[in-house]
């Protein structure tokens, strides 16, 4: 098939895995923190020390604001989400206990409950979500049982963009003497959060999707007595002398040397998003809706997004695979979208996608155009078939 022009340009549609690109401040605080910089926070009494404590001590500041804490002790900044998400299940999950997750959960918590299950550690029920990959909270209260210790749940799914409503979750939770651990990967930067609101034990989200920042950092936030064990020991700059680790969140969660730049940059970005406002998600979130409204007029297409959240759409062309339709917008109109079953390994039973979904997430900076490019490459596959 012949490309709508010669050498369609570069129409990146895929923030909902990482954001790209970044606000010009990103860069600048990234390279400045690489190239001026470069050394490791807490490891020396020299200036270039200092002041890299002094970077990741701001970084601190702004997750908590990020995330509504209080009590910037309770902050922690790990090395990814996924990592940080690991020492929370692994930390705070005891042998014995009843976990309850859902079905619209990403693998980055489903894959490590589903190996304390495989090992006989723990007995994990997953509740279903709906066509739109919403879940219920009154199957989360059905699943409650006697032993039942922990929800896992994702904010919103990665793939329908659904929200989940956690405060009702964790009322719930309560309620059973359990507490719930958060993943709010596609939710933080796009949704203002608030953990009292919300009322979760644990919540984890990465610096480089919707917060755009980079790869090499993530929020990990635990009120206060909440304290998992440590799976990772090592080096933290401070209380050197002892083997055994120190006592605060902040250093018993970020063992090993921090990603000074990852760090400059997490606060570069989240400030730019402050001062954008949260409601800097609405123009993105407009472009998501006229997107999935301009898909679902074409033949063959079924769209599976949510009218709320992050600014995704996922979408399905009769006669395709997932896989063949991001080739092919590719191709044809240099547009960049996720294809596949986008690392959620359940949601898609519920939402009625077996060969699983093509994903395109609407960025920051992304155009009216990329999406009108979008929906003319797929309208040109879709009259292909007629």
């Amino acid at each position: 098939m012949d490309r709508l022009d010669s050498s369609p340009r570069r129409r990146y549609l895929d923030n909902a895995a990482t954001s790209w690109p970044k606000p010009e401040c990103v860069w600048d605080a990234w390279e400045r923190a690489a190239r001026d910089n470069g050394v490791a926070p807490g490891r020396g009494g020299y200036r270039e020390a200092i002041d890299a404590d002094r970077l990741r001590h701001d970084a601190r500041l702004t997750a908590a604001r990020l995330v509504g804490c209080r009590d910037v002790t309770r902050i922690a900044l790990p090395a990814a989400a996924t990592l940080g998400l690991n020492m929370a299940i692994h930390g705070l999950v005891e042998s014995g206990d009843h976990v309850i997750a859902t079905a619209a959960d990403h693998n980055a918590t489903l894959r490590p409950l589903n190996a304390l299950a495989m090992s006989g550690t723990i007995r994990l029920s997953v509740v279903p979500c709906d066509g739109t990959g919403r879940v219920d909270p009154a199957a989360i209260r059905a699943a409650v049982a006697r032993d039942t210790r922990w929800v896992v749940v994702s904010h919103a799914s990665n793939v329908t963009g659904a929200v989940q409503d956690v405060a009702a979750m964790a009322s719930i939770a309560k309620a059973a003497g359990a507490g719930v651990i958060l993943d709010a990967s596609q939710t933080l930067g796009v949704l203002p959060i608030d953990v009292d609101a919300l009322g979760v034990a644990c919540l984890v989200a990465p610096a480089h999707k919707w917060l755009l920042g980079m790869p090499g950092l993530a929020v990990l936030f635990l009120r206060a007595g909440v304290e998992p064990r440590t799976i990772i020991q090592g080096g933290t700059g401070t209380a050197s002398e002892s083997l055994e680790m120190p006592q605060s969140v902040c250093d018993r969660f970020e063992a090993g040397t921090p990603d000074l730049p990852a760090l400059a940059a997490f606060t570069a970005a989240a400030r730019w998003r402050e001062q954008q406002g949260v409601t800097a998600a609405s123009p993105c979130r407009s472009l998501a809706d006229g997107l999935a409204e301009a898909l679902a007029r074409l033949p063959g297409v079924r769209v599976v997004a949510a009218e709320v959240g992050p600014p995704i759409v996922s979408f399905t062309l009769t006669g395709y695979a997932p896989a063949e339709v991001a080739a092919a917008v590719e191709q044809l109109a240099g547009v960049q979208v996720r294809s596949g079953f986008h690392c959620a390994a359940l949601v898609h039973a519920g939402i009625g996608t077996p060969e699983g979904t093509v994903r395109a997430s609407v960025g920051a900076f992304n155009t009216a155009e990329d999406c009108d490019a979008l929906v003319g490459a797929v309208a040109r596959l879709a009259s292909s078939l007629s």
